[in-house]
């Protein structure tokens, strides 16, 4: 089948019950340099596909009000979530590195390549019962597909 991306996208479940899914994340990891954009789930999924683990949270995040910072920048978003898992960003690969942190209690929300255009974030940049400060995460996926 002929591609531009993938997007793997939001539950529910439990990320690690979904090993079809990581498998099929990590053979078109090994076939292309496609663009993957992972959303929620996807952000779990995509960082099991690249060896990382995952963790059911204390309290999980389910509010349109998570403030979430992009890391290595002062900016920080108000973001929309609901999932009761996350990515332990310290069993991350060389390759990976965290993108967005939860500034209420420091957990994963996103991870990205160093050098392919693989990223996701845990939140939904889709949302917009409140505000879209994170749409761009939609206009970084287009622009690696062209």
């Amino acid at each position: 089948m002929e591609i531009e991306g993938v997007v793997p996208a939001n539950g529910p479940g439990e990320p690690d019950m979904c090993e079809a899914a990581v498998k099929i994340i990590q053979k078109q990891m090994s076939l292309s340099d496609k663009p993957i954009c992972g959303i929620c789930m996807g952000n779990q999924l995509l960082a099991k596909a690249a060896g990382a683990h995952i963790y059911k949270l204390k309290y999980g995040h389910r509010s349109h009000n998570q403030p979430v910072r992009m890391v290595g920048t002062e900016k920080c978003f108000v973001t929309s979530q609901n999932h009761g898992y996350a990515v332990d960003a310290k069993t991350l690969g060389a390759d990976w590195e965290e993108l967005f942190v939860n500034m209420n209690d420091g957990s994963n929300e996103g991870i990205r390549h160093k050098s392919k255009p693989w990223f996701s974030s845990q939140f939904h940049p889709e949302a917009c019962s409140g505000p879209v400060d994170t749409e761009f995460m939609f206009d970084k996926f287009v622009e690696a597909m062209n």
